[in-house]
């Protein structure tokens, strides 16, 4: 699976960071939406980088966005993580509302870095570009 996320954004870069440290079994590939391989996922899935208000996961030909990309990752995660799963109960619109207005303002709410991160050195492997 691939998680294509803004790194420019610090909340984002820490998301990947977390999946990093919890993704014991190296389920999860990454993708930028600054890099190539990003760019070319969000084309695929319909989505442009300009704007952009979503965390996208790929699953070969599959895709998830906003809330349920989320709940899928930490569902992957396995226990204690999978536990999240509960919030599918939450109709999609209420949680992807919630989503939506943290994603707008990830910025100013968490910053943004001038540089993409840079993966740790014995994580790069993971990462698309």
């Amino acid at each position: 699976m691939i998680v294509v996320f803004d790194a420019q954004c610090l909340l984002c870069s820490r998301w990947v960071k977390f999946l990093l440290k919890f993704d014991r079994h190296g389920v999860f590939r990454f993708a930028s939406i600054q890099g190539q391989a990003g760019q070319a996922l969000l084309a695929r899935a319909g989505l442009r980088v300009d704007g952009l208000q979503t965390l996208l996961l790929v699953d070969g030909k599959r895709t998830w966005q906003h809330t349920a990309a989320i709940l899928r990752v930490l569902h992957a995660l396995g226990w204690p993580w999978r536990a999240a799963w509960l919030a599918w109960i939450i109709p999609a619109p209420a949680r992807d509302a919630a989503y939506r207005l943290l994603a707008r303002n990830r910025y100013s709410l968490f910053g943004r870095s001038d540089t993409c991160l840079v993966p740790p050195a014995d994580y790069a492997k993971r990462f698309l570009d």
